[in-house]
C-alpha cells in the first residue's frame, strides 16, 4: 500500500491535517487505534478555540458542522490574582466578536472523524496500530498489527504525548513534570455567566470557569498533587460546594453536571518536531501548562503550517524532503518555544511557594489593567494565531 503521507493517529491535531488536504493530490493514509467514542451528555473535556483556529477549522469544513447549541463565545475574561491583583478583557473593548469559542473535544473528535471517513483521497485505517517503522533515503515503511505494510513519502505522528512514532525514530522528549493535577467538572450556575471566562490564581493551584451553553461552565482547577486528589474524592454535593467557594460564589450555587475528572500536568519540550521523513504534531511535538487553555490551539496551528506546505506541492517534490520538514520546523519553532516558556513562568510565578513574589505579581496584573493599550495589545496578540 503505497501513499504519500501516512498519518499515525486520528485525534484533533492527525484528523484535522488530513481534512486540510483533502483538495490535495496527496494519497493519504490515516492509522487509528479506536474511532472516537460517543459520550452521553456532556464532555468534561473541554477547549477554547480561538478566533484563529475557528477560521481554521471553518476553512477545512468543520465549523459550520458542528451543533451550534453546544457552543459557547467567550465574551470577557476576568483574571484575579491571589492577593487582590485584577485584570479584564473584553472582546468589545477590542473591536473583536468574541476572544474564544469553548467546545468540547468530543464534539470536535467526532465531526472530525466523520469529515476524514468521506474523504476521496484518504484511505482509514482503523483498527489498527503500527508494530514497525523503518526509514530509508526514498520512503518510509510502516508495519501494522493486522499484517499490512505501508510504504509513504512521509509519516506524521499525531499519536499523542506518548508518541510511539516520536521514540521509533528517537527523538527523545525532555519532559518537566509539575507535581499537579487537572481538575476537570461541569457544573449547572444559579447565576448567569453572561459569556465570561474566569480565573482565580489561588495558593491551592489556578482554577478556571468557562462558560458553556445553557447557563453551565466547565472548570480546569489545576492544583498539586494532594489537593486535587482530594478534590477528586469529594462527593459531587462536597465539590459544588468547594468549587463555588474557591470562585468567590461568583455565579452563586453550583449543581454538578457531569463527575470530576483528573490528568497529570507537565511540559514536554523536543529539540526537533521533525527526522528524516518525518514530523511530528500536536501532543506528540509538545505539552504545555493548561492555563492558558491553548494546548489544542498549538496543534491545529503545527497542522495548518504542514498543510500549508504539503497542500500545493506539485506533481514533482517529494512530500517528505528535507526542505520542505525545515522549512515545517521553523514555522512552528517561535510559538511553540513563545507559548511553553510564557506558560511555565506564568506557572513557576503563582506557585504557592513563591509568596515573595505575590506582591509583586498581583500588583503586576494590576498595572496592566489600568492601561488600556496594553491590556488590548496581549488580547490581539493572543487570539492573533501566536496563540
Amino acid at each position: 500500500m503505497k501513499f504519500d503521507l501516512v498519518i499515525v493517529g486520528a485525534g484533533l491535531a492527525g484528523a484535522s491535517l488530513a481534512a486540510a488536504l483533502r483538495g490535495s493530490r496527496l494519497k493519504i493514509a490515516v492509522v487509528e487505534s479506536q474511532p472516537p467514542a460517543r459520550p452521553e451528555g456532556w464532555d468534561s473535556r473541554i477547549y477554547a478555540i480561538s478566533p484563529s483556529n475557528v477560521d481554521f477549522l471553518t476553512h477545512i469544513g468543520v465549523w459550520p458542522h458542528l451543533d451550534s447549541t453546544r457552543l459557547t463565545p467567550v465574551h470577557d475574561m476576568a483574571i484575579h490574582g491571589d492577593a487582590g491583583g485584577q485584570l479584564d478583557f473584553s472582546a468589545y473593548d477590542c473591536g473583536l466578536r468574541e476572544l474564544a469559542w469553548i467546545v468540547e473535544s468530543g464534539l470536535m473528535q467526532r465531526e472530525l472523524w466523520e469529515t476524514i471517513k468521506r474523504q476521496h483521497n484518504l484511505t482509514l485505517l482503523c483498527p489498527a496500530r503500527p508494530v514497525s517503522l523503518a526509514v530509508d533515503e526514498d520512503a518510509a515503511t510502516l508495519t501494522l498489527d493486522n499484517g499490512k505494510t505501508l510504504t509513504a513519502s512521509l509519516v506524521v505522528a499525531a499519536d499523542g504525548a506518548r508518541s510511539w512514532v516520536r521514540e521509533q525514530v528517537g527523538i527523545a522528549a525532555t519532559t518537566t513534570p509539575y507535581d499537579e493535577k487537572g481538575v476537570v467538572a461541569n457544573f449547572r450556575c444559579e447565576k448567569p455567566h453572561r459569556n465570561t471566562a474566569y480565573q482565580w490564581f489561588r495558593e491551592d493551584g489556578i482554577l478556571a470557569y468557562l462558560p458553556l451553553p445553557d447557563n453551565m461552565i466547565s472548570i480546569v482547577w489545576s492544583a498539586p498533587d494532594d489537593v486535587a486528589d482530594a478534590l477528586v474524592a469529594l462527593s459531587p454535593e462536597a465539590l459544588c460546594q468547594r468549587v463555588a467557594e474557591a470562585g468567590q460564589h461568583t455565579l452563586g450555587k453550583l449543581t454538578p453536571e457531569t463527575p470530576a475528572a483528573a490528568f497529570p500536568l507537565r511540559l514536554m519540550r523536543v529539540p526537533q518536531p521533525t527526522a528524516p521523513r518525518v514530523a511530528l504534531i500536536g501532543d506528540a511535538a509538545h505539552a504545555i501548562h493548561p492555563l492558558s487553555g491553548h494546548g489544542i490551539n498549538l496543534g491545529y496551528q503545527d497542522a495548518k503550517a504542514l498543510a500549508e506546505l504539503l497542500g500545493p506541492l506539485p506533481v514533482w517534490r517529494d512530500p517528505g524532503e528535507a526542505t520542505l520538514l525545515a522549512s515545517y520546523a521553523r514555522a512552528r519553532a517561535e510559538e511553540t518555544t513563545l507559548l511553553q516558556s510564557t506558560t511555565h513562568a506564568l506557572n513557576r510565578l503563582f506557585k504557592p511557594d513563591n509568596g515573595l513574589l505575590s506582591g509583586l505579581r498581583n500588583l503586576g496584573l494590576n498595572l496592566t489593567n489600568q492601561i488600556p493599550v496594553v491590556r488590548n495589545a496581549l488580547v490581539r496578540y493572543a487570539i492573533s494565531g501566536h496563540f
